[in-house]
């Protein structure tokens, strides 16, 4: 555990941009570089691109189209730098990366400005804002927990993994105040604030434990729960671990993960709900007792999902949309031969009362694009558009772009709008695309891995409603609710 005073060795490199100057030349309002554009005249959107897309083209349905693209900037624009998650917070959105984090200016959306870059590498620094603080998880065994840490095994019991704790009343200049070591280090995490009001709680997700790793011991069938007092952030420490899976979770099969912890938790605090993605298992949770989370119902799909990836609620809290990500990410599975139900989400409603409430399953939805196999595409990170009357969610498929779709009907989703670009490579797979893709006030930002941050404008009868909707803060895994009827 990391005391609450720095340790003399960590170190913090910011890289601050004025908003004109350098970014002048990067910001792209139209398709960035020499891309194409391909437009498709059916009102939806399922046929709308027969042959594979050429490299950087791009293609979208009428009402999605790309509004600026804001490159990545050193020291983040290497291939290996990864951009990650998306965090909100006023005019500014916060952008993980493996190489550490960039705050942007999207008061203009169509002209974003890079206001700070923070150089602290540690993959894969899952990104959440809380007033002054930001919170960042690093799930790659480091040598210490300073930003100017080295990789270093995780058999080595003095090697760090956790959480990290910024400052950042100063956009201009982030502040590193505190660490807090998690056992498995923490792949996500998911803000979830207190009851009085007082801390907020980090629900932090790790998995793959190893008998050989003294912090990642199996069986790791549990969570850690980090509470931070608002007035005093450095006191930040591990105050739970509740096991989830007391009898074990999935055992696994070829080619499905076997439940080791798990990826990704999406709370719903206003509702006390709570669902997460756990590998090998979908778990819907009452969080009323916010640092003794219990689970009310578990499900696994043991023919069509590999790993439950990740999860979101919709407004009413009575379905939950879970995503398979087949193939980790890396894999090139929207094609024929995967299929429509691999790789996909699963929609799940939730049925009964009290601590009778179970997830009955509904249907499949994947993009209904085939992408070529040099472009890593599976379902991954999205959320809902506060759309009045209908559940419609923005999400990320990697280099299968952005969709919007429509899963009003549980038992018939369909896709409303999409945008996408084509492969980085003819001939090899390069990972790349939409890591994240959420809707922010009026607005759809996406983090593509490889380009940077782009914005796209959605403009359709069927979501008129969201601009109606606006928040001050959003993390997309601390689910809010909106109006509706």
């Amino acid at each position: 555990m990391v005391g609450s005073t720095l340790p003399r060795g960590r170190q913090l490199r910011i890289v601050s941009v004025a908003a004109t100057g350098l970014l002048l030349a990067s910001v792209a309002v139209a398709s960035p570089g020499n891309a194409q554009t391909v437009s498709s005249a059916a009102t939806e959107p399922a046929a709308a691109v027969e042959a594979p897309l050429a490299v950087d083209e791009i293609a979208s349905s009428p009402n999605l189209k790309l509004i600026a693209n804001l490159p990545k900037q050193a020291p983040f624009n290497t291939t290996a730098a990864l951009g990650t998650d998306i965090a909100f917070q006023g005019r500014y959105a916060f952008v993980g990366n493996y190489d550490g984090f960039v705050i942007y200016d999207v008061a203009k959306p169509s002209k974003p400005t890079i206001v700070s870059q923070v150089l602290c590498p540690g993959a894969q620094n899952d990104v959440s804002v809380y007033g002054d603080l930001l919170f960042l998880s690093t799930d790659a065994s480091r040598n210490d927990d300073s930003c100017g840490s080295t990789s270093q095994s995780a058999t080595i019991k003095e090697s760090w993994e956790g959480i990290k704790i910024f400052d950042i009343s100063h956009k201009a200049s982030p502040r590193y105040i505190k660490a807090v070591e998690t056992a498995c280090g923490s792949h996500t995490h998911t803000l979830v604030p207190a009851k009085d009001k007082k801390s907020v709680y980090l629900y932090v997700s790790s998995y793959s434990p190893n008998a050989a790793f003294p912090d990642c011991q199996p069986p790791h069938d549990s969570i850690s729960i980090v509470k931070v007092p608002l007035k005093k952030p450095t006191d930040a420490a591990v105050v739970a671990t509740p096991n989830l899976f007391p009898d074990g979770g999935y055992g696994g099969r070829t080619g499905g993960s076997a439940t080791s912890g798990c990826h990704d938790i999406t709370a719903y605090p206003s509702k006390d709900l709570a669902a997460g993605a756990c590998m090998g298992d979908g778990v819907l949770l009452d969080i009323s007792k916010r640092e003794a989370p219990r689970v009310l119902h578990t499900v696994r799909d043991t023919t069509n999902f590999a790993f439950w990836h990740s999860a979101t609620f919709n407004n009413r809290g009575t379905k939950v949309v879970f995503t398979d990500e087949l193939g980790g990410g890396g894999g090139a599975t929207c094609n024929e031969a995967v299929g429509p139900e691999r790789g996909a989400n699963a929609i799940y409603d939730i049925t009964g009362r009290g601590d009778a409430r179970e997830l009955e399953f509904r249907s499949y939805y994947k993009i209904p694009r085939t992408n070529a196999d040099t472009e890593n595409c599976v379902a991954h990170n999205g959320s809902l558009i506060p759309v009045l009357g209908k559940d419609i969610m923005v999400q990320a498929w990697y280099q299968g772009g952005v969709s919007v779709w429509d899963f009003t009907n549980s038992r018939k989703p369909k896709e409303i709008g999409y945008w996408e670009r084509g492969p980085l490579s003819e001939d090899q797979l390069i990972i790349g695309g939409s890591w994240s893709a959420y809707y922010y006030n009026g607005h759809i930002y996406s983090s593509d891995i490889q380009k940077g941050l782009d914005v796209l404008e959605l403009n359709d009868w069927r979501t008129w409603t969201a601009k109606l909707a606006y928040f001050r803060e959003l993390n997309v895994q601390t689910q809010p609710s909106y109006l509706s009827w």
